[in-house]
């Protein structure tokens, strides 16, 4: 087997790095609030989600909507770990969709659509602050 294809491109490193990064924000948010899934879960969710669509891309000639499919259902479950139902109470909801999202943002990076990615992160990101400072507002309104 040639040395060539066994050595990342720059390309590939560049995505890596970008998912690395993208899934950091996001875990970051998860992390100081003291969430189940954290930095660390994102991070590994958003470059394992990378990572399998660069070697499906570019070694197996793989059918992108399948590779897509399977990692989204993947975290599905993964995702499915962080709920809790407890009392009538669902806790880790959110969690669990930025989860999701973060597969889908890896998925993005590894096809090369760094913007939408970087953008989608942005936006993950505001809902994740907006929706807080809405919740407490609805709960002071609700007492």
């Amino acid at each position: 087997m040639a040395l060539e294809i066994l050595l990342p491109t720059s390309e590939q490193l560049i995505k890596l790095g970008v998912a690395l990064m993208l899934g950091a924000l996001i875990g970051w948010e998860r992390q100081i609030s003291h969430k189940p899934a954290g930095l660390r879960t994102h991070i590994l969710v958003c470059v394992g989600s990378t990572l399998a669509t660069i070697v499906s891309a570019d070694y197996f000639l793989a059918d992108p909507a399948r590779v897509a499919s399977g990692i989204l259902t993947g975290i599905g479950f993964l995702g499915a770990g962080t709920i809790i139902a407890s009392q009538g109470n669902v806790r880790g909801l959110t969690t669990a969709a930025s989860l999701w999202v973060m597969a889908a943002v890896g998925l993005a990076i590894g096809v090369g659509y760094y913007v939408l990615a970087a953008i989608a992160s942005i936006l993950i990101l505001i809902i994740l602050f907006l929706v807080k400072v809405e919740k407490v507002d609805f709960i002071e309104k609700k007492k």
